[in-house]
C-alpha cells in the first residue's frame, strides 16, 4: 500500500492488526533503504516506512531542518494513520531522529532500535564532520559522494555489487543540494542535544553498529546504550556504515529477536 499525507510519502506492509514498526532512513537516502528488510520484518509486524522531508517523494522541509522538525513530521504521520504507539528503528540520522522522538513523545514509543548512529564525538572528529558538511554546502551531494561511498561499503562489496552502489549513488544525487546540505548540518551538530539527556530515555532499546563504521563507531554505540537504562548493544563484525544493505539479515534477525522478546 502506497499513499501520501500532506507531510510524508509513506508505505505500509504486513498484517493490518500487527504491532507497528516505524523505519527511519538516513541522510540522503529514502524509504527504499529498507527494501531488503521489509519481507522478513513484515511477516508478523505492521511495517511503516516513509521519506523524511526533502528526501524521496516527501515535500521539502517547511522550516530549517532539525531533529525536532523530523520528530514532528513523524507525530503528524502517526496521528494521520491513527497509530497510537510503535517501535522505532532508525538508521544513522534516523537513529538520531528516533531518539529525539522518544524525548519529545515518550508515550508514543514502545521500543527503540538505533542503527549505525552517531553520538558524542571527539573535538577532532566533530571538526571533520563539520568540514564535510561545509564541503557539501559548497558542492552539493556530489562533492563528497566518492569518499562517502568508500566509508559506507566494504571494498569487496563495492567491487562485486556495482548495481547496488549505482542505486545508492542515484538516491543521494537526487537530493536538492541546499536541502541536503541543511540536513547534513543536522547530522553534524544534532548529536549535541542527544548527549546525556535529562530526563533520560526510558524505553527498551537495542543499539547496533558495525565494527568498521568510522562515523558511528562501536564506542559510540556503547555510549548511546549507556545512557538508556538496560539497553542492549550489538556490534556486527567486519562491515562499515551501510552494513544493513551489505548483509541485511545480520540486522533484521536481531531486530526481530529483540522486538519479539519485549
Amino acid at each position: 500500500m502506497m499513499a501520501e499525507t500532506i507531510d510524508s510519502a509513506y508505505a505500509l506492509h504486513g498484517p493490518v492488526d500487527a504491532p507497528v514498526i516505524l523505519l527511519i532512513h538516513g541522510l540522503g537516502l529514502n524509504q527504499k533503504t529498507w527494501n531488503l528488510h521489509i519481507p522478513h520484518l513484515s511477516e508478523r509486524y505492521r511495517v511503516l516506512t516513509f521519506d523524511l522531508y526533502g528526501h524521496g517523494d516527501s515535500p521539502p522541509p517547511p522550516e530549517t531542518p532539525s531533529l525536532s522538525l523530523f520528530s514532528r513530521q513523524i507525530i503528524r504521520m502517526l496521528d494521520h494513520l491513527e497509530i497510537h504507539s510503535c517501535s522505532m528503528v532508525g538508521f544513522s540520522l534516523g537513529g538520531m531522529i528516533n531518539r529525539r522522538f522518544a524525548l519529545d513523545f515518550p508515550h508514543r514509543v514502545n521500543a527503540l532500535v538505533v542503527l549505525n548512529s552517531p553520538h558524542e564525538r571527539s573535538p577532532a572528529a566533530q571538526k571533520l564532520v563539520e568540514n564535510r558538511a561545509a564541503e557539501t554546502a559548497l558542492g552539493g551531494p556530489a562533492a563528497t559522494l566518492d569518499s562517502t561511498i568508500e566509508r559506507w561499503f566494504t571494498p569487496g562489496f563495492r567491487t562485486c555489487n556495482l548495481e547496488v552502489i549505482a542505486q545508492v549513488r542515484q538516491w543521494v544525487l537526487a537530493n536538492d543540494p541546499e536541502i541536503y546540505s541543511r540536513c547534513r548540518q543536522v547530522l553534524a551538530t544534532g548529536v549535541v542535544e542527544l548527549i546525556r539527556p535529562s530526563p533520560p530515555i526510558e524505553k527498551p532499546a537495542l543499539v547496533m553498529t558495525c565494527e568498521n563504521d568510522s562515523g558511528s563507531s562501536p564506542e559510540m554505540a556503547f555510549s548511546i546504550a549507556a545512557e538508556i537504562a538496560e539497553a542492549q548493544t550489538l556490534i556486527v563484525p567486519a562491515l562499515q556504515h551501510m552494513g544493513l544493505i551489505e548483509r541485511p539479515m545480520e540486522f533484521t534477525e536481531p531486530i526481530v529477536r529483540f522486538l519479539d522478546n519485549l
